[in-house]
């Protein structure tokens, strides 16, 4: 998952842009944050773990000064959780030195650690810093080394890169994970994760970078190089769409909103019950239960509210307060539940711990009747590209039938979006999205690589 962005803004303070637009992207990652800074000469970094707010201040913020940076928000899924992993990395070489942050997991990792020098001192243990290391072992210009890197990674990267005074953007050749590029109003440029950190600083939305693409922008201008994509088919993740994605990004010409919104329409179409009222479970599919509100005729209302201060938290409850585990999430709105049959639209089922415990608290509330819609197909595959989705032994559809899940949550009833509604819904054929965890299908992932354990 992990959020991304790069700031090239001439005559501005480019970190404290780059903190406002990672502040859009907090919801890819919150295990750790970091941005750095040149200003011609100097690149400076700062990074921490936890959440972005809590990491920096003015006086850090005033110390990256500079015309040129990137910023990471981190998810995990190569590497342990440990602020030796944090983003960017900061590497040196003959042309001079470059901070590094990439959102991603390759399929290819020991392989290319593999080829770096016997002397390389690896500190990290992440893919990321494997892709930094074999710029740095490159030969050529920065751009022919990153050329290079495109010629061997395999798997899912979105990366940003700086030097002292120049800004890098490239993509993979499936073009796995999002990056889209904006434009500032006085001629500086941005590149983000998603479109919804553009608006936050005042950038416009100009495109998506394109899979194999390299953007180069400095004291020239924005430069965009193409590498060879024939043999890569393009792979969005569909995650993106159902899950990942703020509501108010768009994704290739696609809102996200609307796309979710699609999803919850055709859910109510391919499933239908006789209830009440729709629910969502907040947030990532509100506008999927507003949706199927829609195409069912059906209220929509609020069921649960959500304590957005919850988070990742790294304090751990106690344990009875972890045997109330979604407690101290949701709340229900009583009023809205009580002796109402409840229709309940979530965007996923993954493991299958969380849901049951919604059904109780909902059926605690006065729910007569629960009614689970889940605008995903059953996820039955891990992912390898970035998403730490779980092993085959930990999805629960993977191991169990849509009526035993159904009974293992509690609900009265259970349906799932087919395939081809979700692939109608978002908008875009089959073959330009990674569908891998509910088929099993990937691109360009080694079968060695597809095994029953999860990915580190």
């Amino acid at each position: 998952m992990c959020g991304i962005t790069g700031v090239f803004a001439p005559g501005r303070d480019a970190a404290r842009l780059a903190f406002f637009a990672l502040y859009a992207l907090q919801h890819r990652g919150q295990e750790s944050a970091g941005i750095a800074a040149a200003d011609g000469g100097t690149i400076r970094s700062h990074k921490e773990m936890g959440l972005l707010g809590a990491i920096f201040d003015e006086d850090i913020l005033s110390d990256l000064s500079g015309y040129v940076a990137i910023g990471h928000t981190r998810y995990s899924t190569t590497g342990s959780s440990i602020v030796v992993n944090a983003q960017p990395l900061l590497e040196r070489t003959e042309l001079g030195d470059f901070a590094f942050a990439h959102n991603g997991n390759l399929t290819n990792t020991d392989e290319l650690r593999e080829s770096l020098a016997p002397t390389t001192v690896m500190q990290a243990t992440s893919d990321s810093e494997v892709m930094a290391k074999l710029i740095v072992e490159s030969k050529g210009t920065m751009l022919q080394r990153i050329e290079s890197v495109l010629a061997q990674a395999r798997g899912a990267y979105s990366t940003v890169l700086c030097t002292q005074d120049e800004l890098y953007a490239f993509r993979d050749p499936w073009g796995v994970r999002p990056l889209c590029l904006g434009k500032l109003g006085d001629g500086g440029f941005v590149v983000a994760s998603e479109s919804c950190a553009l608006g936050t600083i005042g950038a416009q939305y100009v495109r998506e970078i394109e899979r194999g693409e390299i953007v180069r922008i400095s004291s020239d201008g924005l430069e965009s190089y193409q590498t060879p994509v024939e043999d890569a088919q393009p792979a969005l993740c569909t995650f993106e769409y159902i899950y990942f994605a703020r509501p108010d990004s768009q994704l290739n010409d696609r809102s996200v909103y609307m796309a979710r919104y699609a999803m919850g329409r055709q859910l109510a179409k391919e499933h239908p019950v006789d209830a009440d009222v729709v629910m969502a479970v907040p947030d990532s599919a509100v506008a999927g239960g507003i949706g199927y509100a829609a195409e069912s005729g059906l209220p929509y209302i609020e069921g649960l509210i959500k304590n957005r201060y919850i988070g990742r938290t790294f304090i751990s409850p106690d344990q009875n307060m972890r045997a109330r585990g979604v407690h101290l999430k949701f709340n229900p709105l009583v009023e809205n539940l009580r002796d109402r049959r409840v229709i309940v639209v979530d965007d996923s089922i993954v493991r299958g711990t969380t849901t049951p415990r919604i059904v109780a608290l909902l059926r605690e509330a006065g729910a007569l009747e629960v009614h689970l819609r889940i605008t995903s197909p059953p996820i039955k595959h891990p992912c390898y590209l970035g998403v730490d989705m779980a092993t085959y032994a930990e999805l629960i559809a993977a191991n169990f039938t849509v009526e035993e899940i159904r009974a293992k949550t509690g609900a009265d009833s259970l349906g799932y979006l087919s395939l081809a509604g979700l692939i109608s819904s978002v908008g875009r054929d089959r073959s330009e999205m990674c569908l891998g965890c509910f088929v099993g299908e990937y691109p360009n992932v080694p079968a060695a690589h597809q095994t029953h354990a999860s990915i580190a």
